[in-house]
């Protein structure tokens, strides 16, 4: 290895703090991550907030509820521009939870992405946008061209998504773990050679970050980033 993978704490340091929580971005930069990845939702008042799931235990659903009276009961789920202040120096790769099938899928005209891009473009300029819904990020392409996307998949080979995801002019990809490792060497070379970075997500066994990084993987998602820095030292 010339250089070792950046090391993205998956959810903040998710291990040492609750996931997507102010205290887990901040216990991420302390244990000396390079960055986090983060999910991002919306409320029935269109604020952008820092959750994973479309419900919050006990509470209900995001996408239900004003901003207002999530905050009131659940003061602990951030908004996204908290987020992006508390991480300031730290690479963000911003999540966008939009999928078709969830009670907060984006419309046509893409309003999630385009407030996502808006507040990314404003705070966070060298952040990397990702979803899983591809039009999703090619959407956040067309609304701020100059911000970095990525795909994230899982369970699909490396090199074909490589494939599809250069010819949409996205600079990312973001494979899962069981699929990179199946033939690392080979998918991350297949997605270097279209001009794509890798960040596989989520890795937290050292053999297994280990490999990946010898096989040239540009980045490194984990619940874990002080067993990660320990294993690439």
């Amino acid at each position: 290895m010339v250089a070792r993978p950046l090391v993205l704490a998956h959810r903040g340091a998710s291990r040492v703090a609750p996931e997507n929580t102010i205290e887990a971005f901040a216990a991420a930069r302390d244990l000396g991550a390079d960055g986090v990845e983060l999910d991002v939702r919306r409320t029935a008042d269109d604020v952008l907030v820092v959750h994973h799931d479309p419900e919050v235990r006990g509470f209900g659903s995001i996408a239900g509820q004003s901003f207002e009276v999530l905050r009131a009961a659940r003061p602990e789920v951030p908004t996204l521009l908290e987020v992006l202040a508390e991480c300031r120096g730290l690479l963000v790769n911003v999540e966008i939870k939009c999928l078709p099938w969830e009670p907060d899928a984006d419309g046509s005209d893409h309003p999630v992405v385009r407030a996502v891009a808006t507040a990314v473009r404003a705070h966070a300029p060298d952040a990397i946008v990702s979803s899983f819904d591809l039009d999703a990020v090619d959407a956040c392409r067309t609304f701020a061209p100059e911000l970095a996307t990525a795909w994230l998949t899982t369970g699909q080979d490396v090199a074909t998504a490589a494939a599809m995801a250069v010819a949409r002019d996205h600079r990312w990809l973001h494979p899962d773990r069981v699929a990179s490792l199946r033939d690392p060497d080979t998918g991350i070379r297949a997605a270097h050679d279209h001009g794509l970075r890798v960040d596989v997500w989520t890795v937290d066994d050292p053999d297994e970050i280990r490999m990946l990084a010898v096989a040239g993987v540009d980045a490194i998602v984990t619940n874990v980033p002080d067993v990660a820095l320990a294993a690439l030292a």
